[in-house]
């Protein structure tokens, strides 16, 4: 199935239905998705990031949890499949999935339910709460997302100890700053390592369009070097091929909320909040 999770749009599929050997499984989604390839002409992914995801889902056989959810990255110009990090938007989409396919049945038929989902990639919890008519999930309704047109119904997402899920601990450094190319960080693990920046520090305002900033070279070259030293001392190894961290700039809020954020994922930038 494709759904909208979010602010992404990904791919879903019965654990059942692809192949168990991780190899054999990674080769198919890239086939499926079209890549690598930057049109992903041959294929379902959309030649961005937030369009080339796939969540994996079958039944939990832990009691803590009713759904197993695998989520993973499928580069769009590489052959590249990752696993590492967790996608907090597809996770929005995996109960409706998992009703839609049997494997949560609502009961009662119309209400509100409550669908615990086991992250494989950080095997951590979050319970997913959303309304049923008749058993089918529902799907219209009035909530607006920044970064997607439109609104739909509301499903709310609750994370449970999400703390360090990929380093083993809230700040991987133990520092709550790290001086890193002369740039002010914060090294934070928390749902996935992230890297995070003040703007102005890198001689931006955080308000340019993805385009400029895509296009900024000098900008691009600073982040990857800051990236990659900022893994290495998460306790990531060498994340040059990796998807992790992400890479998070801050700025002042100028059109109302606490604050204006950017974010490369980790080459690419998030067209909405990554």
């Amino acid at each position: 199935m494709i759904l909208r999770g979010g602010s992404s749009k990904g791919a879903y599929f019965l654990a059942s239905d692809l192949p168990a050997e991780p190899r054999q499984r990674d080769e198919l989604l890239l086939r499926i998705m079209g890549s690598p390839d930057a049109r992903q002409i041959d294929g379902i992914g959309g030649a961005h990031p937030l369009t080339s995801k796939v969540a994996v889902v079958s039944p939990s056989p832990d009691n803590d949890a009713d759904i197993d959810y695998l989520f993973l990255q499928i580069s769009v110009d590489e052959a590249l499949v990752s696993d590492r990090q967790n996608c907090g938007n597809l996770l929005a989409g995996v109960a409706p999935f998992a009703i839609e396919r049997s494997l949560f049945k609502a009961e009662p038929a119309t209400g509100d339910h409550a669908v615990r989902i086991k992250m494989l990639n950080t095997d951590s919890v979050a319970t997913a709460r959303l309304s049923t008519i008749d058993g089918a999930p529902v799907y219209s309704g009035t909530t607006a997302i920044s970064g997607v047109p439109g609104t739909a119904a509301a499903i709310a997402l609750e994370f449970q100890d999400i703390a360090g899920g990929s380093t083993g601990a809230l700040l991987p450094t133990g520092r709550r700053v790290d001086e890193i190319e002369d740039v002010a960080c914060t090294l934070i693990d928390n749902g996935m390592p992230v890297v995070v920046m003040a703007a102005d520090q890198l001689g931006i305002s955080g308000y340019e369009s993805c385009h400029d900033l895509e296009a900024n070279v000098m900008l691009r070259t600073k982040l990857e070097a800051i990236r990659l030293t900022a893994g290495a001392r998460m306790g990531l190894g060498d994340v040059t091929a990796t998807t992790v961290p992400k890479l998070t700039m801050v700025a002042p809020p100028q059109a109302g909320g606490h604050l204006c954020t950017r974010t490369f994922i980790p080459h690419r930038c998030h067209d909405a909040i990554g």
